[in-house]
Formats: C-alpha cells, structure tokens, sequence
C-alpha cells in the first residue's frame, strides 16, 4: 500500500474529526430553537443522501453482491441512524460532559468488536496507545468541568454508550465493504437504508420547521452542518475506512476535545496551561501507536 494513500487516508480523518470539532458550536445556533433534535437528523440524513447520490451520477455504477445488500442495511441502521437517535436523545436526558467522556470509550468498543467479527489483533501497542489517548482526552474535557454522576442522567448515558456502540458497530462492519467498492458506491447505500430508518423518527418535527424563521446566519450554520458535519465528514471517514484499520480511525475520536481547546484558544475564550499541553501529548502519542504498521518482510528477503 502507498505511503500517499495512507497519508491522505489520515488526512481525510483529521479533516472529519476537525469538522466534528467544530460542529459542537455550530449546531447548537440551531438546534433546538430552530429545529428540534430528530427533525435536524432528518434535515441532516436527506441532505448528505441526495448530494451522495448527486456525487455517486459521475462515477461508474458498481454492482451490489446479493450477500452485501444486508450488512449494507445494518450500516444504515448503525452508523447513520441508530447513531445519530441515540446521540441526541441521550444528549437531552444527560450532560454535555458525560456525552463527552462517555463518547471516548468509543475506540475500546472498536477494538473489541474488530477482534471478534473481522479479526484485527489486539496489541499491546493498540491498548497502550487508546487508554493515553483517553487519558489525553479525558484530561482536556474535565479540565475546569465535572462529571455528573446522578441517577437523572442514567438513562441520557445509557443511550450515548448506545450510540457508541452503534458507530463501533458500523465501522467494523462497513470495513470489508471497502475492499469491494468505491467508497461512494457504499455510502450512498448507506444513507439510504439509514433514511428510510429515521424518516419515522423525524419527519414529524420535520415538517413543523418553519424556515421563513431563519436568519441568514442560521442558514449558514444550518448548511454547514448538512455539507459539513454530515456529507463531508461521512465521506472523509469511509474514504480513511478504505486504507486504515477501524480501531485506527475510531482513535481519532480523542482529537475532537484537542480541536475545540485549539479553537477556544484561536478565539482567545482559553488559555493554554500544563495540563492542556499534557493531554495533547497524550493524544498524539495513542494514535501514533495506534496508527503504526506492522512492517512486512519482502519475499526476497
């Protein structure tokens, strides 16, 4: 495998996890005084579904495997919908920082579950670079805040650990997909099969929106999350998917808390400080290991 590809593979990942830092501020300039929660995942999973398929008219059409059609529908299910519904559910009944912390255990889950259905080895640099990432992560998001432990948020933290491991799920499932197919090829199935899934949930606050409400400011945040947060950023995942191991990606996850101190401090809202600086290492130096490659030998060698 090329050294650019897998370059660019980590690249795309950055870019995602940097859109996904940003989102957090974005989002809330909508959500929900404009557009309830499920209504804005409608809005969300409708618009990055006809611009995949709008991507998907230039490309040359691949053939689906009859056997692929139903991990295609649970990748639906699991990385588009049951994700996204669980997430914001859970955010309402719980608190930004349990969400946060909760969503950290993310690249444990990927672990586990790449293990058992495709087979990624479990190493000790694997373990050893995720629990530094989550040390590093867990250090920037509970610095100057507190984590809530209250029987009020036991359900909110049950569905964002639900949501964790749906995204677990799909990216160990979505991964052989990518040896067969173009990454647009499985994303656009992807989305559909995830629409039809949510269309139930949303569709009723979806029809209730009332645009004639929206400012031009709320517009551009609005769209920045359709173009941004979910077009781009799926594609960029499912493209790093195509060269990278999940539990390499699903690492990157500890970069978000690491982007958003970065903005906040661009912004002159934070400042940096020793333990900003620690948990950073931290971060870089678990999906450093994480990301290594076991060299192969040459077959002349």
């Amino acid at each position: 495998m090329k050294k650019g590809s897998i370059l660019l593979a980590h690249l795309a990942i950055v870019g995602a996890n940097l859109i996904y830092g940003v989102n957090y501020s974005v989002a809330k300039e909508v959500m929900p005084e404009y557009i309830s929660p499920f209504g804005f995942i409608f809005c969300r999973v409708l618009g990055a579904l006809g611009l995949f398929w709008l991507l998907s008219f230039w490309m040359k059409n691949e053939k689906i495997e009859k056997q692929d059609w139903k991990i295609l529908m649970l990748c639906g299910l699991f990385g588009v919908a049951g994700n996204q519904l669980m997430f914001f559910y859970g955010l309402n009944l719980t608190t930004p920082i349990n969400a946060a912390i909760i969503m950290t255990c993310n690249p444990i889950l990927v672990l586990i579950i790449a293990a058992s259905l495709i087979g990624e080895r479990i190493t000790p640099k694997k373990v050893g670079g995720i629990f530094l990432g989550l040390a590093g992560a867990a250090g920037l998001i509970l610095h100057g805040n507190q984590l809530s432990v209250s029987e009020d948020h036991f359900v909110g933290d049950l569905f964002i650990f639900l949501n964790a491991t749906s995204y677990a799920i799909y990216l160990v499932l979505v991964k052989p997909l990518m040896y067969k197919y173009r990454a647009t090829t499985v994303i656009k199935w992807v989305f559909l099969f995830g629409f039809l899934i949510v269309i139930p949930f949303g569709f009723e606050e979806f029809v209730s929106i009332e645009w004639a409400q929206f400012t031009p400011s709320i517009w551009w945040a609005f769209l920045f999350v359709v173009i941004a947060t979910t077009f781009l950023a799926y594609l960029f995942n499912i493209y790093g998917l195509k060269q990278l191991n999940p539990s390499v990606v699903s690492t990157y996850i500890y970069s978000q808390p690491l982007i958003a101190t970065i903005v906040a401090l661009f912004l002159k809202q934070d400042e940096i400080d020793a333990i900003k600086i620690i948990s950073a290492t931290l971060i870089f130096i678990g999906v450093y290991l994480v990301s290594i490659r076991k060299k192969v030998a040459s077959p002349n060698a």
